[in-house]
């Protein structure tokens, strides 16, 4: 992310409001750098009008080689970002009769050439379709993916005051700390970290805020919180923490593709379960170890009176 990728969403912003007006509905205007994106060069309908802004970032950020080698090609997540804005902007006008994301998917993305045509020069994708089959975030609830948006806008708002010449960083801190609860938020929603195909937005953004962080960090007065450790609740109940090249989860330690798992609490239940079963079993080789000794000691003693009876009665004969 930088500056320039977020003057594009901007300039989208302008257009295509998003933000519901006091009548419940976007304000989406009708601005002629749109309208080349539609069929005709004319937007009619709200789908058209998204689709123009959808279609106008993958231009900005894929259409030919040269601005795919100047903006994309290192940073491959802007199609997360596009596709954000786009779910959020489909949620934001949607129906209650008619599933925004399938509708825009069949009547837009797979049924018209802007999205269907190659990229000039760019061998590794085939069409905006291609960039956007790949993410598979459209196949996901767009309830969720709409959340990312609001962080994703103060991210935004965030480069965009930043200023790589004179470093800034002071003037930055306040909206460095509003991306920071926002990001927080998202974390703490237990409609993502317990699905794990959104953690990787929740990461993309993290390396983005990080990367802005680290040109602050030598500045003086600058103050760029740390995020939160991505959480991610596993099926077995236990909560992952992830932080660099290091995952622990609950009792299992990865790092480095090493893993170490160390289960005390099942250890321990399986322990008791164990001493548990063996008790009675022992128990009962103990009554028959006694039993049997018994046993034994009396028939040695009838045996030895049946003997001594039978020497007696040999030596009175």
């Amino acid at each position: 992310m930088n500056k320039e990728v977020c003057k594009k969403f901007q300039d989208v912003r302008t257009s295509l409001s998003d933000e519901l007006e006091g009548n419940g509905i976007p304000d989406f205007k009708d601005d002629s750098f749109l309208n080349k994106y539609c069929n005709s060069g004319n937007c009619i309908s709200d789908f058209d009008r998204i689709s123009a802004g959808c279609l106008y970032l993958f231009d900005g950020f894929f259409g030919n080689s040269s601005v795919f080698e100047y903006i994309a090609k290192n940073n491959i997540n802007l199609v997360e970002y596009i596709l954000i804005w786009l779910s959020y902007m489909l949620n934001l006008n949607k129906s209650e009769k008619h599933d925004n994301i399938k509708d825009f998917y069949n009547y837009k993305i797979n049924s018209y050439d802007n999205y269907k045509q190659g990229i000039n020069g760019v061998s590794d994708y085939k069409s905006y379709k291609d960039l956007i089959d790949r993410k598979k975030y459209l196949s996901m609830d767009i309830n969720i993916i709409s959340k990312f948006y609001d962080p994703f806008k103060s991210l935004c708002n965030l480069y965009t005051e930043f200023d790589d010449d004179n470093k800034n960083c002071k003037k930055c801190s306040n909206k460095a700390k509003e991306f920071v609860e926002k990001y927080k938020g998202l974390n703490e929603d237990s409609d993502i970290n317990e699905k794990s195909p959104y953690d990787q937005l929740l990461s993309t953004l993290s390396t983005d805020y990080d990367n802005l962080k680290n040109k602050c960090k030598d500045v003086q007065n600058s103050n760029f919180p740390a995020l939160t450790e991505i959480n991610t609740l596993q099926d077995a109940g236990q909560t992952t923490k992830q932080t660099g090249g290091t995952e622990q989860t609950g009792g299992t330690e990865q790092t480095g593709g090493t893993e170490q798992t160390v289960q005390k609490s099942d250890a321990t239940s399986s322990s008791s379960s164990i001493v548990s079963k063996l008790i009675p079993v022992l128990s009962i080789f103990g009554a028959i170890s006694i039993f049997w000794g018994i046993s034994y000691k009396y028939s040695l003693f009838g045996f030895r009176k049946r003997t001594q009876k039978h020497l007696r009665e040999k030596l009175k004969k």
